[in-house]
């Protein structure tokens, strides 16, 4: 069932590295939503079974050949389904798409967020004690990255040095490290390490979702955003306070489920061959 929910709200996320825009309302701040996922999650808890958005999202801090302060998202969540059946249907959804546009098929790759590590740079990243990753970031070109946290190290390294290396066509990888679990659940992998059941997908080589096997647990969901709100005033950025009716619902009873978010703009890139993402919007920023 397809869904509206709020663009603006009186919450937003804690995400460290996502930055929500701020408005005012009534002399009350509140902010443009960065996706819809916490207030379908809500819905979720209520009862209302799979959904799916289409429609605007909004970050700050964001602009350049891949980002718009303003971009369309299609989001969706299927109960009782796994990270795994849901990265079918995105395959799915996509092959669909090139038929639509009259392009070849894509080549489909499935890899571990580990076999990335180890075929760019020869390391585990899920092994790698934190030192050595901050060395890695130094080394190769980021010296001010030497205190930076794991979570960012392997941001970093990811971004510049295990991406550009990725398989051509459309590439799912999975299992994040534990660290980057953000709003997933974790697991042990096939090694004994704990990972997140979190996937992304990269059509050559552009980050196109992200997805979920989404956590239920209400108190390390508190958790997490408790350690989002240190991390942020660490960093000197925005107070953020947690979304308590998000909580609520969390803590209701959110169903097992897989959620995933896809930037529908940088799918119209890839189909048309576009290199910069104001060639895709009718009013991109510089047009505003």
């Amino acid at each position: 069932m397809e869904v509206d929910t709020p663009i603006v709200s009186c919450a937003t996320v804690t995400d460290l590295n996502i930055d929500s825009i701020s408005a005012t309302v009534s002399g009350v701040n509140c902010y443009l939503q960065t996706s819809p996922e916490y207030f379908m999650k809500r819905l979720l808890a209520s009862g209302v079974g799979d959904i799916y958005y289409l429609g605007k999202a909004f970050r700050d801090a964001e602009l350049g050949p891949r980002h718009n302060p303003e971009f369309t998202l299609l989001e969706w969540y299927r109960l009782n389904w796994d990270e795994f059946e849901l990265m079918k249907e995105i395959e799915q959804l996509i092959a669909l798409a090139f038929q639509l546009a009259d392009r070849c098929q894509p080549l489909v790759t499935q890899k571990s967020y580990c076999e990335c590590f180890v075929d760019a740079l020869g390391i585990d990243p899920h092994a790698s004690n934190l030192e050595d990753l901050q060395q890695l970031t130094v080394e190769r070109g980021y010296p001010d990255w030497r205190d930076e946290n794991r979570a960012n190290c392997l941001d970093l390294l990811f971004s510049e040095l295990v991406e550009p290396n990725l398989p051509e066509g459309l590439v799912f990888i999975y299992d994040y490290p534990a660290c980057q679990s953000a709003l997933a659940q974790t697991k042990l992998d096939t090694d004994n390490c704990l990972v997140s059941r979190r996937f992304e997908v990269f059509l050559d080589r552009m980050e196109l979702a992200n997805g979920y096997y989404e956590l239920t647990d209400s108190s390390e969901q508190r958790q997490r955003f408790e350690s989002d709100i240190e991390a942020r005033a660490a960093a000197q950025k925005a107070d953020v306070a947690m979304d308590e009716k998000f909580n609520s619902a969390i803590l209701a009873g959110l169903p097992q489920c897989s959620g995933v978010a896809l930037g529908v703009d940088r799918l119209l890139m890839q189909l048309y061959g576009q290199q910069s993402i104001d060639k895709v919007l009718p009013f991109a920023w510089d047009r505003c």
